[in-house]
């Protein structure tokens, strides 16, 4: 990976990474058509951008972030990353798989594109903020992040935010907390790939790499700064719709790619 592809793949990261389009879905379709080879420290590249584009909602939040005097915020993300820790570690072999086939993450896009469809009915409104969740709520939530783990091209985001909505959160409250549960989701993600990359080759930590990972969570998080924003103010006054058709037409794109052309190595 060159830091043109590095430069262009942490862009599209920082874009997508909080719109219910699944960022995931749309590097490892970018991965290709840039011409990056997969690999150990690809596979690192990823999970380390997404890290560092979450980095920027502690930014946006950090009054929130650290205000130390209400631990029951944290302890509420602990509660609701649990599930995602407990079936990522069970499910590794099946997720790797899974991550490793583009048709099934391009179904899996339409599907989800679907669902978007519908979800702005599905669940009525409420008046609950992101500070009002319970424990048991929470742990719901990060029970929908567990589908997001289970099939890639779903939307981490998207997942949490149809959680938090069929707990009766608001558009804006049910975002707020996907993006809070992001930070020691991708912390925890981004640790475990860091390590069995270690352990299966040291020297992809090498200076070139390590500055192209730098170059990449500086582009990641930039861009996320101004994607956090947009996706709040779009939701509240549009909601998923848009969404929903944008992932259905690019799921689709891909599938016939794969089926008809060799754009993408199948």
């Amino acid at each position: 990976m060159n830091t043109f592809q590095s430069i262009i793949i942490a862009i599209i990261e920082g874009i997508t990474e909080f719109l219910p389009i699944s960022s995931t879905a749309h590097m490892k379709f970018a991965n290709p058509l840039l011409g990056v080879q997969s690999g150990p420290f690809v596979d690192l590249f990823e999970v380390v951008i997404q890290l560092a584009a979450i980095a920027s909602v502690v930014v946006i939040y950090h009054k929130q972030f650290f205000n130390f005097k209400h631990y029951s915020f944290y302890l509420k993300l602990i509660v609701a990353v649990i599930p995602a820790l407990v079936f990522g570690a069970i499910l590794k072999k099946h997720i790797d798989a899974a991550l490793g086939n583009l048709m099934f993450i391009a179904i899996v896009m339409v599907a989800g594109g679907i669902v978007l469809l519908f979800i702005d009915k599905l669940f009525t409104s409420s008046h609950q903020s992101s500070k009002d969740i319970s424990y048991k709520k929470s742990f719901i939530v990060g029970c929908f992040q567990v589908l997001s783990i289970l099939f890639p091209g779903l939307s981490r985001s998207a997942a949490t935010i149809i959680g938090g909505m069929s707990q009766k959160l608001t558009k804006k409250a049910a975002a707020e907390f996907s993006f809070f549960l992001a930070v020691p989701t991708m912390l925890a993600a981004s640790a475990k790939s860091t390590l069995d990359v270690y352990k299966e080759d040291p020297q992809v930590f090498n200076s070139s790499n390590l500055t192209t990972l730098l170059i990449g969570g500086v582009v990641a998080f930039l861009v996320a700064l101004i994607s956090v924003k947009f996706l709040i103010n779009f939701i509240q006054k549009n909601g998923f719709a848009l969404f929903g058709w944008y992932r259905i037409i690019i799921g689709l794109g891909i599938i016939a790619m794969l089926l008809f052309t060799n754009v993408i190595p199948k």
